[in-house]
């Protein structure tokens, strides 16, 4: 549906800047965060350069863990424990950034 009407509001200085900040860290514009953050809709962020690698790195390091886990199963049960359990850990990390 296509927006014809037209709200506005005032602010600040400081909170019109720090609006048009959110709203670009988000990618949206700061129409779109205002009617967001009136409707409750859900707004996040979008990861940086260096949280989209930290991010990769954790799913590769997640994965090689879980083949380790996986090779050492049958040989040693407390390894085996011991790797799952930090694969785990990594795992509910990497569901921070998925907010």
């Amino acid at each position: 549906m296509k927006a014809t009407t037209k709200i506005e509001f005032r602010t600040t200085k400081y909170q019109k800047k720090l609006i048009a900040i959110r709203a670009k860290k988000c990618g949206l514009s700061v129409s779109e965060f205002c009617r967001r953050s009136a409707l409750d809709k859900k707004i996040t962020e979008r990861l940086s350069d260096e949280q989209i690698e930290i991010y990769k790195m954790l799913i590769r390091y997640h994965l090689n863990f879980t083949r380790i886990s996986n090779m050492f199963k049958k040989r040693n049960p407390a390894l085996s424990k011991e790797v799952e359990t930090l694969t785990i850990q990594i795992k509910n990390e990497l569901q921070k950034f998925k907010g």
